[in-house]
């Protein structure tokens, strides 16, 4: 890994981290946030009047790090039955330079799985009131340049040093969400 592919990586981590942080504070049972990742520095060239906007902290991190990302939360979202509907109907600008998603999702032992129902309604009822439950938040951000971070809380562990991060948690989503850059 490169000089560059790690600073952004590092870059990226702590922004996805921060998003989560954002979306926890908002509580649990949250809609699906969707999050444009542009690079500070290139923001501040193109409109220095984002500066007035920006904590201090950030404008400085940003003359810093050529690398620091701003997350910008869309509102507006199209109408989607499921997140990968949601994702299929993003695309972004050239000037967004990454993308990040927070989702809630149920997650059970894969044993469990074995006693779900076939019929769909019947098994979302199954999933909610299995005893082995887990409620976890998923933050997940992608890099046009192909770095990735994942950042998941339970509900069970509710704490903010409890928070795990990795590049490949998620998979699937990691890959769906670089989909949507492309």
């Amino acid at each position: 890994m490169s000089t560059d592919s790690r600073t952004r990586a590092r870059s990226l981590a702590l922004t996805v981290t921060e998003i989560e942080q954002h979306a926890a504070a908002a509580g649990w049972d949250a809609p699906i946030g969707v999050f444009a990742l542009v690079r500070t520095a290139e923001a501040l060239a193109a409109n220095p009047a984002l500066a007035d906007d920006l904590p201090p902290d950030v404008v400085e991190a940003a003359h810093a790090d050529p690398e620091h990302l701003t997350s910008i939360e869309q509102d507006g979202l199209p109408e989607a039955a499921a997140l990968e509907d949601l994702l299929a109907q993003l695309a972004w600008p050239e000037t967004v330079h990454g993308a990040a998603i927070v989702v809630e999702r149920i997650v059970v032992p894969p044993e469990a799985e074995a006693g779900m129902p076939a019929d769909p309604a019947a098994g979302v009822d199954y999933l909610m009131h299995h005893p082995d439950r887990q409620d976890v938040r998923i933050a997940v951000g992608v890099l046009r340049t192909g770095e990735s971070w994942c950042a998941l809380r339970s509900r069970a562990n509710d704490s903010g040093d409890a928070v795990a991060g990795t590049s490949d948690a998620v998979p699937g989503l990691v890959e769906a969400l670089a989909a949507t850059l492309r």
